[in-house]
């Protein structure tokens, strides 16, 4: 049958159609997909490495594991601080399957180790080991406790230059060594292991080594180190994960913290954030501030600000007792302040010096503390209290009392009374030779000591601590106690004692010790701060100085990176530590806390600045500036 001959109008619609065809085709030659935009600008394939673009890598495959794997054995390789990609493959395997084979394999094993002993051969215990681990599978599996499964482990590293690739490898495999896992390098593999790598979901390297359930479970990879808690205050940003660093210090063993930081780093910054956030959670805060930095902060919250100086008003009294409920405690109360005075007056007089051989030498000689001890306990006698706690609600002699009694003792007491009279009648009378005439019954307390003289600072500290106590044993409440540029009292060795012991004691009257200073070497030189470090089971080390980077790293077993980054850190961020955990960590606050709370000259002038022009001169506020 002939074709009917095309007419000119179908003619002309094919030649539409084709060069419509064209157009389009030309048009997607145009767009970009998806693949263009991920694909690298090259690819080489070598036998033991890859070049992808600009970036070198290298896949390395696992091969051997040891009889036992415990959890979080990967937790190294994910937290560690490389570019790398890892892949993990599981195939799960018939259970009637494996107990075939597992039957098969007992009963080889059983006449090997047969045949070894008829011949009087010696028993082979990794034979033995073998057989027992069998056994327990098969149990375990028979009764579905355990599944089996084919697993793949694969590591691809990536680095800007071979030698680089070396050391990131060499990293790895130390990493998998120290817990007896084996890797090798996919030698003329490297194409497949790339793209076993990729997310691409295709396996074709292709090694795998049986495992159980058990086994199989502890490879989980999601082991970045999180500091997450239901309650607590907010410190930061992880940002290993980009995570909320939530912590209530007052779950851990103590709640007893200590931050190092060079000058400018953030680390009253950070504290005062905490202190904030802490009070929101009912927590009492009390400060110790040498510097005037927490005024600000202390009217904002409708706290205490005590100033104290030789021209103001406040006054304490050393001999102050506590209000003990406890009848043990009440006993023990003015044995126990007593002591404290000892280290008080031994700072008084002159500190604990240290001999041309280095041996610590005390201000007062063997006698002198005789006759200190003995005045001392006349001095609260005639007062009228005694060791009986039914006395001790009597007020309290003063400084001048022991004077007094000093003065008119025999041995070296007229001698001491001389060396005393400064703080009773010369320079520095008054602040601490009177009743005490302060409340530190408030939400925050703040004592300001910034207008002191150096030599009285040292001491007002360690009697303002002294002060606190005896109120924490008192009245027991969550509180925190901050002590800023703490180094000032590890100068001392009586103070560097008292301020341990108040460490180690704190947990037991509800108390969070916060210990700042930026003279870590000066601090961690002393017995009693490193013994202060490790009984605080939080850590904040924001920036540092190059010197003491090493004396932090020694203590707190720090890697290479973070030792690098603890001298490069940026403003705000560090390494928080909380128990056995520790993270990189950011930290942040609102719009209002940062008014709040910083001492930054530029960011106060600033603020003053918006201020003074969110108020115009007639009283009424323009919305289009209110910031």
């Amino acid at each position: 049958m002939a074709k009917k001959p095309l007419d000119a109008v179908d003619i002309a619609a094919q030649q539409r159609a084709r060069e419509q065809t064209e157009v389009e085709q030309a048009f997607l030659k145009g767009v970009t997909t998806l693949r263009d935009l991920i694909a690298p600008s090259s690819l080489e394939i070598h036998s033991s490495h890859f070049r992808l673009g600009t970036k070198y890598g290298r896949t390395l495959y696992i091969y051997g594991y040891p009889r036992q794997i415990y959890t979080g054995w990967l937790s190294s390789l994910i937290n560690i601080d490389e570019v790398l990609d890892v892949s993990m493959f599981i195939y799960p395997v018939e259970s009637q399957v494996v107990l075939n084979n597992l039957r098969k394999k007992v009963t080889q094993m059983e006449a090997t180790m047969s045949i070894a002993g008829e011949k009087g051969k010696t028993r082979d215990p990794g034979l033995e080991a073998a057989i027992n681990d069998a056994e327990e599978l098969r149990d375990q599996l028979q009764v579905g406790a355990e599944r089996f499964f084919r697993f793949g482990l694969y590591v691809t590293l990536y680095a800007d230059s071979l030698d680089e690739l070396g050391f990131v490898q060499h990293k790895i495999e130390t990493l998998f060594g120290q817990q007896m896992v084996f890797s090798k390098v996919a030698s003329s593999q490297q194409e497949q292991g790339l793209n076993s790598s990729v997310p691409q979901m295709t396996d074709q390297l292709q090694i795998r080594r049986n495992m159980n359930t058990g086994a199989i479970s502890t490879s989980f990879p999601f082991t970045s180190a999180d500091l997450t808690q239901e309650k607590g205050v907010l410190y930061g940003i992880n940002m290993h994960n980009n995570g909320l660093v939530i912590f209530d210090r007052f779950t851990l063993e103590n709640a007893n913290m200590v931050v190092f930081a060079k000058s400018g780093a953030g680390k009253s910054f950070a504290v005062k954030l905490e202190a904030l956030r802490s009070m929101m959670t009912g927590s009492e805060v009390i400060i110790i501030d040498p510097e005037n930095e927490y005024q600000k902060l202390a009217e904002a919250v409708g706290g205490s600000y005590i100033r104290l100086s030789l021209n103001a008003d406040t006054r304490i009294n050393p001999f102050d007792l506590p209000r003990v409920i406890d009848s043990d405690e009440a006993e023990d109360a003015l044995r126990a302040n007593l002591v404290t005075l000892h280290g008080l007056f031994r700072l008084m007089l002159g500190g604990t010096q240290v001999t041309s051989a280095g041996v610590p030498m005390s201000a007062l000689n063997p006698a002198e503390e005789a006759d200190l001890d003995q005045a001392l306990i006349d001095t609260y006698a005639r007062a009228g209290i005694t060791s009986d706690p039914l006395t001790h609600n009597s007020l309290p002699p003063t400084i001048s009392d022991l004077y007094d009694t000093l003065l008119h003792m025999g041995g070296s007491g007229p001698q001491l009374a001389q060396r005393l009279r400064k703080y009773t009648t010369g320079t520095f009378a008054g602040i601490f030779s009177q009743q005490s005439n302060i409340d530190i019954n408030n939400s925050m307390v703040v004592f300001n000591i910034r207008d002191l003289e150096d030599e009285l600072r040292p001491v007002a500290m360690y009697i303002v601590l002294s002060h606190i106590w005896n109120i924490t044993r008192t009245d027991q409440k969550k509180r925190m106690l901050i002590v800023d540029e703490a180094w000032q009292l590890m100068k001392y060795d009586d103070s560097a004692n008292f301020l341990f012991s108040l460490a180690k004691r704190a947990r037991k009257y509800y108390l969070g010790l916060t210990t700042i200073t930026q003279d870590v070497e000066d601090f961690m030189g002393s017995k009693m701060g490193r013994a202060i470090v490790a009984n605080s089971s939080m850590q904040l080390l924001l920036k540092q100085s190059s010197s003491a980077v090493d004396i932090l790293s020694d203590v707190f077993k720090l890697t290479e990176e973070e030792k690098k980054r603890l001298a490069n850190f940026p403003v705000g961020q560090g390494l928080f530590f909380a128990g056995q955990n520790h993270v990189h960590i950011q930290i942040v606050a609102s719009a209002t806390e940062q008014q709040l709370i910083t001492t930054n000259p530029q960011a106060t002038a600033q603020a003053r600045s918006v201020s003074q022009q969110t108020v115009p001169m007639n009283g009424y506020t323009n919305p289009g500036s209110a910031v």
